[in-house]
């Protein structure tokens, strides 16, 4: 059986490179990136999951130390809801410009109920890492 499309939106927050400068300025604290709701009442229970996409760059300070960045989506406008994905990469320190990260990941088994919100967090092991662009997420649900 084919799976059906129930919505999908987008979160952008900076199309181009380079068009934006936001410091992560806490250690490991998530920092709001994408927020998106969802209506997926129309789905089957058991049988719904919202697919997303996105991709962020993010630029190393100007002395360039190994540095963590985890990427953390939430099913729920806070840290307090379920973590339904969760990816960590080091930056590259010969790199002195931008580096991008991509994501891709599934929700399976979303609730069937109207307005469920999703969330994207960063974290940075290193202060000075600054969000520079492009930033922009996926929320595709679909039922079978």
């Amino acid at each position: 059986m084919a799976a059906r499309f129930l919505e999908s939106k987008t979160s952008q927050n900076a199309s181009y490179a380079n068009s934006i400068a936001i410091p992560i300025s806490v250690i490991n604290t998530p920092q709001l990136v994408a927020q998106q709701t969802l209506d997926l009442s129309a789905g089957t229970a058991g049988l719904t999951r919202v697919e997303f996409t996105g991709v962020m760059a993010l630029q190393l300070p100007l002395v360039p130390v190994v540095t963590n960045i985890t990427i953390l989506v939430y099913r729920g406008l806070t840290t307090g809801g379920v973590l339904v994905f969760s990816a960590s990469e080091n930056l590259n320190v010969a790199i002195l410009g931008p580096q991008l990260i991509t994501i891709a990941g599934s929700d399976f088994n979303a609730p069937n109920i109207g307005n469920v919100p999703y969330t994207v967090f960063v974290t940075a092991s290193l202060l000075g890492t600054t969000r520079v662009g492009p930033e922009s997420f996926n929320f595709t649900a679909v039922s079978d």
